[in-house]
């Protein structure tokens, strides 16, 4: 109504013009000219005006009442809200069926596809993550397939990491977060381990109890950014009420706030579990099922059940990745990487080549010697305790870039000859600056 006003409003001069017009026609059709002096054509003229003033009275008129209408119209409609405007002109299926506004809100936060390169993905996360080949392949080309879905009415992803303690669990998580660049959200799960409160915390306390005014850490961190990855470490130890508060998260996209009843969405984010539950067990069905994915889960499935697990739970859980345990080369090589950060965090390099090779044999038998129980974790603290206190007497005596020489069963920071390009010349320059 509001544009049929509009437009009558443009177009009332050229209707004037074309109805007296009509109407000058008709005058003439029906009285032809007798005379041909003007003050007699003139009369002529005057006489059809008069004739036909009541034609244009009537078209004025009309045109004044349909603008009036319209004004009137669109006033009332100011005072009415948007979806009842919506209403008063056709009855949508929707609007009668369901909550459209809201079905709109909904697709409205619903994510553009995004495409992946699963192999570029895959490269990155295994040049960091030491040892887990396959599962970062895996992770990489779920990921790829599930974030170039449209509409999902889900998490882009729910991930259970499984596996022995120091494995790469957490770490390949953070590792993903920075490789899609999104917002980490990690939630140790251990201090969540009683009920009520542990909730509270999470997903906020409802009004008129205490911290009523202020989201809860996880329904907080998702209004704020709902494409973020959230780790949830050691799952399985939080309080089971915890975990139920979860399930609708997972299956129906969204968490609801309890401080004011508000839905945050879940759509966006990904949602990655590590657990250390049944870890003999999986590490074992990891094995004989490696080369069937399908099969692998179920038992999987099976083993968490039998840990407590709750069924409902792994019914929502899109994908279990079992972690195998560091051996020998990759307990190397995550050695090696260890003890680089480690001579950096004490402010010098290591020489190309200058991590004598002994010193990371000594790490591979400790691990070995310790067996599946142990983590990388511990060997973190053994290489804190084999190499600390030679780094802290380089860094006194002034050395910038140093090598590490296992001898006599201990290792010496050698502080690197400009010719030396390798821990066995290392070793050699040591033999001869020693005393």
């Amino acid at each position: 109504m509001r544009s049929l006003s509009s437009a009558l409003t443009r177009l009332l001069p050229l209707m004037f013009v074309i109805v007296l017009g009509i109407t000058i026609v008709q005058f003439f059709l029906q009285h032809p000219i007798q005379a041909a002096d003007i003050s007699h054509l003139m009369r002529i003229i005057g006489t059809g005006l008069i004739c036909g003033w009541k034609y244009l009275a009537a078209a004025a008129m009309f045109l004044w009442i349909l603008t009036w209408v319209g004004v009137r119209h669109e006033r009332s409609q100011r005072a009415v809200p948007q979806h009842e405007r919506r209403r008063s002109f056709a009855v949508d299926i929707l609007d009668r069926l369901t909550n459209r506004e809201a079905l709109e809100a909904r697709l409205r936060e619903e994510a553009e596809p995004t495409f992946v390169d699963a192999e570029a993905l895959a490269r990155e996360l295994k040049s960091k993550v030491i040892g887990q080949d396959q599962v970062c392949d895996d992770v990489a080309a779920q990921i790829r397939r599930r974030l170039a879905l449209r509409q999902r009415g889900k998490p882009v992803g729910v991930f259970l990491l499984a596996g022995p303690p120091g494995t790469g669990k957490t770490y390949l998580a953070k590792r993903l977060a920075l490789a899609l660049n999104r917002r980490l959200i990690h939630l140790d799960m251990t201090q969540f381990a009683r009920g009520g409160a542990a909730s509270t915390q999470l997903f906020g306390s409802s009004k008129g109890y205490v911290g009523s005014d202020s989201y809860g850490k996880l329904t907080g961190a998702l209004r704020e950014t709902p494409s973020a990855l959230t780790l949830l470490d050691e799952f399985e130890k939080a309080h089971a009420e915890v975990h139920k508060n979860f399930l609708t998260a997972w299956n129906d996209g969204f968490i609801t706030e309890a401080s004011d009843g508000k839905q945050i969405s879940t759509t966006q984010s990904i949602f990655i579990l590590t657990t250390n539950a049944a870890v003999d067990t999986l590490t074992e069905l990891s094995i004989q099922h490696a080369g069937d994915p399908d099969e692998l889960r179920k038992a999987c499935t099976r083993a968490l059940l039998d840990s407590g697990f709750a069924p409902e739970l792994l019914n929502r859980i899109d994908r279990i990745f079992v972690f195998k345990p560091l051996q020998g080369l990759d307990i190397a090589r995550v050695g090696a990487l260890e003890i680089e950060a480690m001579i950096g965090n004490y402010g010098l390099e290591v020489t190309t080549g200058g991590i004598d090779p002994q010193l990371l044999l000594g790490l591979v038998r400790r691990q070995q010697r310790a067996g599946n129980a142990a983590s990388s974790r511990d060997l973190v603290r053994a290489i804190e305790e084999t190499i600390a206190d030679s780094l802290i007497e380089a860094k006194r005596s002034g050395a910038r870039r140093i090598s590490l020489v296992e001898r006599g069963g201990g290792v010496t920071a050698v502080a690197a000859d400009p010719n030396a390009g390798s821990a066995a010349s290392a070793r050699e320059y040591y033999e001869r600056a020693k005393p």
